[in-house]
């Protein structure tokens, strides 16, 4: 897949379409037609309806595990660094919040070669936030009577819920929210 304001338009009516009839009942001529575009410059970018539903989901992914990998190499006090990530995949996360529900709602559905592809994706970013863990581990900040994967999966599970709640026109910005659900997780850190 190639970036271009073209695919842009693909993912983004691919979105709005899924988001709005699903994506089983969406077909690639509603994509194109609302992306303005024709069926062949669809398959330019996309090999697929499947390709287009991971490309959602991986433009986040890629953005994600970019800013991760840049947080980490600044270095420095692990709880700064935990604190930097879980901020950042929260404010990512609600920039692109749409996305995220779409692909979470219908990640079911995309071939075999591409689930364990998103699988392998995540597993690379959860790695290197499992890592910060046991960093903290090792210093005696964080609690080790909890299993990591529990202590990962705690975070990221209010992450993937936040399509049920939040609204950008609710009380509480990105920012705020981010910060909150930071502290909190902390917290439950602490040993």
């Amino acid at each position: 897949m190639r970036d271009s304001r073209v695919a842009d338009d693909l993912r983004r009516a691919a979105v709005e379409l899924f988001a709005e009839q699903g994506y089983a009942t969406t077909s690639v001529q509603q994509i194109v037609d609302a992306a303005g575009v024709t069926k062949g410059a669809m398959y330019h970018y996309f090999d697929s309806k499947d390709d287009l539903l991971f490309g959602i989901y991986d433009s986040l992914l890629t953005l994600q595990k970019a800013h991760l990998d840049e947080i980490v190499a600044r270095g420095g006090d692990v709880d700064e660094i935990l604190r930097a990530a879980c901020i950042d995949v929260v404010k990512t996360s609600i920039d692109q919040l749409r996305e995220g529900a779409v692909f979470f709602q219908s990640q079911h559905l995309l071939t075999p070669e591409r689930g364990r592809e998103v699988v392998r994706r995540r597993r690379e970013y959860h790695d290197v936030f499992a890592a910060l863990l046991e960093r903290g581990q090792r210093e005696g900040r964080y609690r080790t009577d909890v299993p990591l994967a529990v202590l990962v999966a705690h975070f990221f599970s209010d992450v993937h819920y936040l399509s049920h709640w939040y609204s950008s026109g609710g009380p509480e910005s990105k920012g705020l929210v981010a910060a909150q659900l930071t502290e909190l997780y902390l917290a439950s850190l602490r040993a």
